[in-house]
């Protein structure tokens, strides 16, 4: 029989997008191969999922437009059990054990399932992991979406623990449409081969009938035996099982490669990628003694996308090395079955991608567009706007060009989202380009009026694009929104979007090199380096003289010597790095981004991670997976200074509005009458000089950081535009082309700027003649073009960087044309508009989005605002909201402002930062302490005021089982309960052991403890402050440095070691924390963690030090030293401590 040119597709493939830590290589590498390995069809059916899918789909779309003629097949290797009634009954009692149900909670695992092929492959001992595979293939649409159902049904709570589970009667519901094979050694006739083989063939031929006579009666002929060919004697044994069924029945059977990686030189790869995804989690049952195998034979199986000759040639090798004899035209005929199923029975098609939007957003007797419409000059007259031409003639253009677009129901479901957040938290005035649009503005999704701060909607949304509209929302707390979504519209309706971590250079490197034995030291070495040696190339190469850069994979082998130098010494880690760079890691969700519509589950196969439902494709900067796939992402993004705003706010309301606990409609009231952007004074000077112009910072949105604080004073702003351009300009690109400098210039020197002609200064006047906004390029365009419409400099802005002679550059060549056409027609010569379209050219490699940049600030302003206006409640809701890793460094801004930092106290202190009633101290709350729970807290108000100790321990109204031991010793330690704290006691040691070490339950007792602990007197001022550093994360610096000392650094001019001065060299600092270290050749060295006045946490590494010989630096202590710096290294000193560390006091 001829074994060349058989016709077979392989219809049993894993890829990594769907079978992590067990296929490696991403869907289009597979289809790739498979068509220059002679095959013209090629099925996906990664592990109980379809995440896959639309890597598939839209590389089948690239192929065909290549004229590669190449059929993909959809479908899914699903865990199966026969009943999950019976397995949960199983489950629920085994869950009954205490300690199995820990064991199990912490083996639950998210939509990113790890497949331990070994333990599928034989008899479940555990009833919790019970679960065989099932090979399904869709014929169609219908059949797609009823695979779509059936994977989302698994992934419910009640069929998930470990892996999605499906069984008979979910497959008797959604069964059309679907071709279904028995899969592999851990598929359902191998399952009956494990259980029952010790008790002989009969009793597995007589398991794998029942399964078979339920298969037939589920999918006729669409149910096929499943024969694989490999060197595993098991194999063998049930092929021949297999054989014997399917005859007895008259079932077809199929041939598969069951391919887990893209080529035959790929074998090794996957096996190092299996064994990273078990790092940490003991040894899976293949896992051997954990050593590479030395060549593919020692597997026993090559599982590539092999064609048919090569499935021949498997079938050959496997069957003589295991000394096994088949009907040759038996596997022949099941190697060509494949093909009639692929091209005969399965058809050709694309899964349906139309856009899909809730209906329930439109009004019973409306229709999408009329209801938007109604919408929109409702809000317009609720803004007074309805009869201003300038408005209704945007309104008119915008909303023509949503209807044209078929994103009306977009529209719609975004004002559904803004009415349910608007009642229950503040939301941003915008983020990013929807700020330009007016229907935005009138249905309140955002707060900006586009046409008084000359936004364009072109810049959001253009009449001649493709793209899908993308309005970013800022909310206070995202999370609870996208639960209230849920609870509201139901978890088929709304889901959360993945995101697909991917393995990175520095873990790779680390995991890669454990594997292979190198000493963690060598490692640690290079990977500390790499990215500093890279970053400083990379931006050299690249001309960025400020700001973050990240350099790329690519870069970073490029740039880094000491990681060439390791590569070039482990050239197995070198090639498994570029091999493994990039596969997916892990599955988490996106920060705030949801997809709604109804029926998600037969849309698309949705997956579950902790419990919450959530879509099998993602969306963000590196894929595009949602919008081709007919979903559109909604964002509803976390800005944790609306929180800062809120409390703020109520603040406000307590101190100086007599409302004791404001609600949030009293807090949206009061933003609404003072604070929205149609209300507030965006020109208010005072606001400009005492915040923005004297650098009076406190948590100002998007001032936070040194340098943008800088910029801010040296440009003194005044309006709302002056903002924006500075935060545009705060950019490594505007930075590194001195942009920053030269707008400070022209600032001070306004006489420097010279316009073209008027249109040119009515464009870029607001920005000293700068081009700072992206679209200020497409104004300009438009308006000295001949017939270049806004859309079309909207677009001109995006091919304005494309060279050669790609669609995108004939698009610019065109432009251009007009654009230099119109300039001639207004009397601007040819070089000077040559000029201009390179400054657009120079310009549009960083210009910002001046929607955005506008949005973003009016909430600085409104920040600087109520700093200016509301100190006192700016700062203790600054000090509330900011977060623990930085709150030490907001203490002491709050000092610098001239507040006082109240202890806290038992009976004060509350469970948000309070203030006092004179306004000039801020009161610590309870909730600060670590370690002191929320329940705890609550007995404590149930109680107080205290005026005793007794009152304390002793209340009949509180729970003590609420308030444990822990919660003493924190509240002791940490000082809050000092004011009961009386002279019976002899220190703060001497009241921590009576009242919490030796807890007592009686009052006898308290009495009997004062006695017995009296000796114990008072903590060491070291241990007073290494617990106020335990326990509130704050280091109190007043009492290790005094005021005397700190007078004459300040005399001698001195700087903390966070304002470094080269030419003053000398900075003071206190140390933390030390940690001896050992350079290579054994040499002794420190590394000092310290802390100084404007509480930044700064390394010094300390060389030549002698450990054993006197070298003694003291923590809590104030020195002096003379340090160097520099980029690699940060801070260090050389010598003896002695000599180079100076003490304060």
């Amino acid at each position: 029989m001829s074994k060349e040119n058989i016709p077979f597709v392989g219809l049993h493939a894993h890829s990594v997008a769907g079978s992590i830590f067990d296929g490696l290589g991403y869907p289009q590498e597979h289809m790739d191969f498979a068509y220059e390995n002679g095959m013209d069809a090629l099925a996906l059916t990664d592990h109980g999922n379809m995440n896959g899918l639309a890597w598939q789909v839209l590389h089948a779309k690239k192929m065909q437009a290549a004229g590669k003629d190449f059929k993909p097949i959809f479908g899914c290797e699903a865990y199966f059990v026969p009943s999950i009634k019976e397995w949960h009954e199983e489950y629920d009692t085994i869950m009954q054990d205490k300690k199995a149900a820990r064991a199990a909670k912490k083996e639950e695992t998210s939509g990113a399932t790890v497949e331990d092929e070994g333990a599928s492959k034989k008899a479940a001992r555990n009833i919790l992991n019970r679960r065989r595979h099932l090979v399904l293939l869709v014929q169609n649409q219908t059949g797609l979406n009823n695979l779509f159902k059936l994977i989302s049904e698994s992934y419910q709570p009640e069929n998930f623990y470990r892996y999605p589970r499906l069984d008979f009667d979910l497959l008797e519901k959604y069964n059309e449409g679907i071709i279904a094979s028995s899969a592999c050694l851990g598929g359902v006739y191998a399952g009956c081969y494990w259980e029952n083989r010790e008790e002989g063939p009969e009793a597995v031929i007589d398991a794998m009938r029942a399964v078979t006579e339920r298969m037939v009666d589920i999918f006729g002929d669409r149910w096929y035996g499943e024969l694989q060919w490999n060197n595993i004697p098991e194999q063998h044994e049930l092929n021949k099982y297999i054989i014997q069924v399917c005859e007895e029945y008259n079932v077809q059977m199929i041939s598969t490669a069951d391919s887990h990686y893209p080529n035959p030189d790929a074998w090794r790869d996957r096996e190092l990628y299996k064994r990273l995804g078990w790092l940490g989690k003991g040894r899976p049952s293949w896992g051997g003694d954990g050593e590479l195998p030395v060549d593919v034979d020692e597997i026993g199986y090559e599982l590539y996308p092999k064609n048919g000759q090569q499935m021949w040639e498997s079938y050959k090798k496997y069957s003589k090395s295991c000394d096994v004899e088949y009907d040759d035209q038996l596997v022949y005929d099941s190697l060509t079955t494949t093909h009639f199923i692929a091209h005969d029975r399965i058809e050709s098609f694309m899964p349906d991608n139309t856009v899909r939007l809730p209906d329930f957003v439109i009004p019973v007797g409306e229709t999408a567009d009329s209801a938007l419409r109604k919408f929109c000059f409702e809000g317009l007259r609720a803004k007074s706007l309805h009869e201003n031409d300038e408005y209704t003639d945007r309104l008119e253009h915008e909303l023509s060009v949503i209807t044209d677009r078929g994103f009306s129901k977009y529209f719609l479901t975004m004002n559904e989202i803004a009415t349910i957040t608007n009642e229950v938290m503040l939301t941003g005035p915008g983020r990013g380009s929807a700020a330009g649009s007016l229907v935005a503005y009138a249905l309140n999704i955002t707060q900006v009026d586009p046409l008084k701060y000359g936004l364009q909607f072109a810049r959001f949304l253009r009449a001649d694009a493709t793209d899908y509209p993308d309005i970013d929302y800022d909310v206070a707390e995202p999370m609870e929104l996208k639960e209230l979504l849920v609870e509201k519209w139901g978890s088929d309706t709304v889901a959360p979007i993945s995101n697909w971590n991917t393995l990175q250079l520095k873990s790779l490197i680390k995991d890669i090199s454990k594997l292979y034995d190198i000493p963690f030291q060598e490692v640690n070495a290079v990977t500390g380096k790499m990215m500093f040696e890279a970053t400083v190339a990379a931006k050299q190469k690249h001309g960025i003289k400020a700001g973050v850069y990240v350099p790329t994979f690519e870069e970073v082998k490029e740039f880094s010597t000491t990681l060439r130098s390791f590569l070039a010494k482990y050239p197995n880690v070198a090639v498994h790095v570029d091999a493994l760079y990039g596969q997916v890691r892990s599955c988490s969700r996106h920060a705030g981004g949801v997809v709604i519509a109804e029926n998600l589950d037969t849309h698309m196969p949705l997956i579950s991670s902790k419990d919450v439902r959530q879509t099998p494709w993602s969306e963000g900067q590196n894929v595009r997976h949602l919008e081709p796939m007919g979903f559109i992402k909604f964002d509803l993004l976390g800005l944790s200074t609306l929180r800062m705003i809120e409390g703020a706010i109520g603040h406000v309301l307590k101190r100086y509005e007599g409302i004791e606990n404001p609600s949030f409609e009293d807090v949206m009231s009061y933003y609404n009458n003072k604070l929205h952007p149609d209300i507030i004074d965006f020109d208010d000077q005072t606001v400009y000089e005492s915040v923005f112009q004297k650098g009076k910072w406190a948590g100002v949105f998007q001032f936070t950081e040194t340098g943008a604080q800088n910029l801010c004073k040296q440009v003194q702003p005044k309006n709302l535009i002056d903002i924006s351009a500075i935060t545009s300009i705060f950019r490594p690109g505007p930075l590194s082309a001195n942009v920053d400098k030269d707008f400070v210039k022209t600032r001070k020197s306004p006489g420097m700027v010279t316009y073209m002609n008027d249109m040119h200064r009515e464009v870029t006047e607001e920005t000293n003649g700068f081009l700072i906004f992206q679209e200020q390029i497409a104004m300009l365009a438009h308006k000295l073009g001949k017939d270049l419409s806004l859309d079309e400099g909207n677009m001109l802005r995006k091919v304005l960087t494309k060279k050669g002679t790609g669609k995108a550059a004939k698009v610019k060549n065109a432009l251009h044309g007009k654009f230099i056409e119109g300039c001639l027609e207004k009397n601007i010569s040819k070089a000077a508009a040559e000029r201009l379209w390179e400054t657009f050219e120079y310009f549009s490699g960083y210009g910002f989005n001046k929607s955005h940049a506008v949005s973003y600030s009016m909430i600085s302003y409104q920040c600087a605002w109520l700093l200016t206006y509301y100190p006192e409640c700016w700062m203790a809701a600054f000090l509330d909201k900011e977060p623990e890793t930085r709150k030490e460094k907001a203490i002491a801004i709050a000092k610098q402002f001239g507040f006082e930092i109240e202890p806290l106290n038992i009976n004060t202190s509350g469970r948000v930062w309070e203030i006092s009633e004179d306004g000039k101290r801020l009161i610590q709350p309870l909730s600060s302490l670590k370690g002191l729970g929320d329940s705890a807290i609550d007995q404590i108000y149930v109680g107080r005021p205290f005026q005793s100790v007794e009152e304390f321990l002793f209340n009949e109204e509180m729970r003590y089982s609420k308030l444990n031991k822990k919660s003493l010793d924190v509240l002791v330690r940490s000082g809050t309960l000092r004011p009961l704290m009386d002279d019976r006691f002899t220190g703060m040691k001497h009241f921590w052991s009576a009242v919490a070490v030796d807890r007592p339950r009686k009052l006898k007792n308290l009495e009997k403890n004062i006695e017995l602990y009296a000796p114990e007197g008072d903590f060491t001022e070291e241990e007073k402050i290494q617990s106020l550093v335990d326990l509130t994360g704050q280091f109190p610096i007043n009492k290790v440095i005094n005021e005397e000392i700190m007078t004459k650094l300040e005399a001698m001019a001195i700087p903390p070691i966070s304002e470094y001065d080269p030419d003053l060299q000398v900075v003071w600092l206190i140390p933390r924390k030390i940690t001896p270290k050992k350079t290579k050749n054994g040499k002794d060295y420190l590394i000092v963690e310290a802390t100084d006045s404007n509480s930044s946490n700064l390394r010094i590494r300390c060389w030549g030090v002698d450990v054993n010989g006197g070298d003694n630096i003291q923590l809590n202590k104030p020195y002096m030293i003379r340090p160097q710096y520099s980029l690699e290294w940060g801070f260090s000193t050389r010598g003896r401590a002695y000599k180079t560390w100076k003490a304060l006091a």
